[in-house]
């Protein structure tokens, strides 16, 4: 596999200085993980250092000194999310488009290419945030995904890589949902261990409210 398809980035990977394109469900599962952090985990954690520190020494208390640094992380964690999620500019792929905007590739687009040997993979072209290469969703700013913008079926791009060039063929651009997976608790959090209740989503409490 290429490098232009094996970055990961990094947790906390700081906002990049271009505009945070993102799809709804992408969205939706920063919006998810910040409402964890902010409403179990951070309380759950709190509550531990707070036991700890009743335990005396502070400065030799594992307990205590794990859940403050603990508590650094999850609040650099929540900054992170906050900026993203003021920051997002949410484009729908499913949203009705016609002329150029239909059938070349733009953010949120599908698209089916081949390399010079005639082997064939489909990618989604998806925000920073939803980077998954098991899903095959690269982002926009990638160098794949880049190379494939603006381009429509039929085309030849040119992928740029650290040690050369790479020549591909565009075979198919179509705009449908991405499936983006979805956020899901940690299994060894603080906030699972201490069995807390999970808060309603807004969907679940509009739901909820017209039964």
């Amino acid at each position: 596999m290429r490098k232009g398809f094996t970055r990961k980035p990094q947790p906390d990977e700081p906002a990049t200085p271009v505009k945070n394109y993102i799809t709804p469900s992408g969205l939706d599962r920063l919006k998810d993980e910040h409402r964890f952090l902010l409403t179990r985990e951070r309380p759950a954690v709190t509550e531990v250092v707070a036991w700890a520190a009743s335990n005396g020494d502070r400065s030799e208390n594992a307990d205590y000194q794990y859940g403050k640094r603990r508590l650094r992380q999850i609040d650099g964690r929540i900054r992170f999310l906050t900026k993203r999620i003021e920051a997002a500019e949410v484009v729908d792929p499913e949203a009705r488009r016609s002329g150029q905007a239909a059938t070349k590739a733009f953010f949120g687009a599908t698209v089916r290419y081949a390399n010079a040997a005639g082997v064939s993979r489909v990618v989604s072209i998806v925000g920073t945030d939803e980077i998954d290469l098991n899903r095959n969703h690269i982002s926009w700013v990638s160098p794949l995904g880049r190379a494939l913008m603006k381009s429509a079926a039929g085309d030849s791009v040119v992928l740029q890589l650290p040690g050369g060039t790479e020549s591909l063929t565009v075979l198919e651009v179509r705009y449908e949902r991405i499936a983006v997976e979805p956020f899901r608790e940690p299994p060894g959090s603080e906030a699972s261990a201490k069995g807390l209740p999970r808060p309603r989503s807004p969907d679940e409490e509009e739901t909820k409210r017209y039964r």
